[in-house]
């Protein structure tokens, strides 16, 4: 398992206190996290060495997915060599001495913003968009604005020394982000009684109904799709290029009669990543 090899620098988008740095503390809390501006950062910062891995968020359970990481996964020519599902529970921060009744706005990623709005309306505060949550409680702990908060991590206030003026305030309670683990090289581990996820990037021949043909072997075969993606290339509504997760190794029996179904629908295939699932899939995480 990955885990264990992540005593190297991890890369990831934002500040200390992030909410990539607590999954990455879950995961591994020996690994050196390195901060990065963007997710395309994050993923350079792997090619070019500065990192082994990259920690990604990719969707959220209250928002829907992350855009920016969908469109890059493709591009980024790494492999997801793991996945952690992290229970995000958000918190308004601010300066100590400030009451929750003095604060008008909190900033914020815009990800976050959308995943406590109720709580925004009831108390008539205003959302603004910061760069990241760690950064946005960190520019308010530098700042004399007692009437803006930030909405962040518990790691986070621990680590800017700010307080917690309300505590799990997202709006569903099963708030959960799934992250992807990505490296410079795949590593495909063998065939073992945990759940596997094989997650493949595809481009359909110009052909009638040839995404529905290219699945189509999925479904005959027993595999179950867990996810599936399009994106347009170089700008073109004509050219379309998808990325899909399903359950299973590419040693299974249904799985390889499934790929070569989708091989004879498509113009390009590739394997970006074969993994143990998350325990959360299976009720098992927090």
């Amino acid at each position: 398992m990955v885990t264990q090899n992540m005593n190297k620098k991890v890369s990831f988008q934002g500040e200390l206190g992030s909410y990539s740095h607590q999954a990455l503390l879950e995961i591994n809390p020996d690994a050196e996290p390195l901060t990065c501006s963007s997710f395309e950062a994050a993923i350079e910062a792997v090619r070019n060495g500065d990192s082994s891995f990259a920690i990604l968020p990719v969707e959220n359970s209250t928002y829907g997915r992350v855009a920016d990481i969908h469109k890059l996964l493709p591009a980024s020519k790494l492999f997801i060599v793991q996945e952690h599902f992290l229970r995000v529970r958000i918190n308004l921060l601010a300066k100590h001495g400030v009451e929750i009744k003095e604060v008008k706005s909190a900033i914020s990623h815009t990800v976050l913003l959308g995943q406590c709005r109720k709580f925004l309306n009831k108390n008539k505060i205003k959302g603004v968009v910061g760069v990241d949550t760690a950064g946005s409680a960190e520019m308010v702990a530098n700042q004399n604005d007692m009437t803006m908060g930030a909405l962040a991590s518990p790691l986070a206030a621990k680590i800017y020394d700010l307080n917690t003026l309300a505590s799990g305030i997202e709006d569903m309670t099963n708030n959960t982000t799934r992250f992807l683990v990505m490296a410079p090289e795949s590593s495909y581990p063998e065939r073992n009684k945990k759940l596997m996820i094989t997650s493949i990037v595809f481009q359909v021949r110009n052909l009638p109904a040839a995404l529905y043909k290219a699945l189509g072997g999925f479904a005959t075969n027993g595999v179950n799709l867990l996810k599936l993606e399009s994106y347009m290339l170089g700008g073109s509504f004509n050219t379309t290029q998808f990325f899909i997760d399903f359950e299973g190794h590419p040693d299974d029996d249904g799985v390889k009669l499934a790929i070569d179904e989708l091989s004879f629908f498509t113009s390009m295939i590739k394997i970006i990543g074969v993994y143990s699932g998350h325990e959360f899939r299976t009720g098992g995480g927090s």
